[in-house]
């Protein structure tokens, strides 16, 4: 097995495509041979507990409401050639997402990261549920097939949310500025959103190196 570590944050949209792409290019190499897990990078570290309004925090980040509309348009199309319907009319806050990072944390323990990942995205670019929300959380764990009792026990308290900022924080030690990004057996780094055609080299590539060695 090659690791294939990818840092990423539930509500960046990028991540989303990025992760899109990589699995679909995975489809069409099912002997890939990559173990995947996921690291937390908060793309607002300083995110209110309580998140804030998306539209105020676009406006904010972006430097007005003209700006925002041009950025998003570019990534709604993006999204759309990876066959995403992302549904960001629907979005009305934008989370602190430290929580959902700690549920991705622990779905690992279960073997269940790549699942909790998905249902995350979905649930907010396609739903545009506010994954900040506790009990949105503990629901999303359900569904994955983890205890939800036992999850929202653990997100009511601290339980690894020191481990998770010291993990986002050596990425960015690191040099890790923006995400996704993934790393391939901790040598390699592939930054972005990449096309299935990139990935897919990538497999190619390594498993004709695995194979000429004795």
């Amino acid at each position: 097995m090659i690791k294939l570590d990818i840092l990423s944050d539930p509500i960046c949209p990028w991540c989303y495509i990025g992760k899109t792409l990589l699995f679909s290019a995975l489809e069409q190499r099912p002997d890939h041979g990559f173990e995947i897990e996921w690291h937390p990078f908060q793309l607002n570290p300083d995110m209110p507990k309580a998140g804030m309004d998306r539209r105020e925090y676009l406006e904010t980040k972006f430097g007005g409401k003209q700006q925002a509309v041009e950025v998003y348009s570019r990534i709604a199309e993006a999204a759309e050639s990876a066959g995403l319907k992302i549904d960001f009319a629907a979005i009305q806050r934008t989370p602190n997402t430290l929580d959902a990072h700690r549920l991705i944390h622990w779905a690992g323990l279960e073997g269940r990261q790549t699942e909790v990942v998905q249902s995350l995205f979905d649930a907010y670019f396609l739903q545009g549920r506010d994954i900040g929300d506790r009990d949105v959380l503990a629901d999303l764990a359900d569904s994955a097939g983890l205890d939800a009792a036992v999850i929202r026990r653990l997100l009511d308290g601290d339980a690894d949310a020191e481990d998770i900022r010291a993990r986002d924080a050596n990425a960015r030690e690191r040099g890790v500025t923006g995400v996704p990004t993934f790393i391939i057996a901790n040598q390699h780094v592939v930054p972005g959103a990449q096309q299935p055609d990139l990935w897919i080299r990538l497999v190619d590539e390594i498993s004709g190196q695995l194979g000429s060695k004795p």
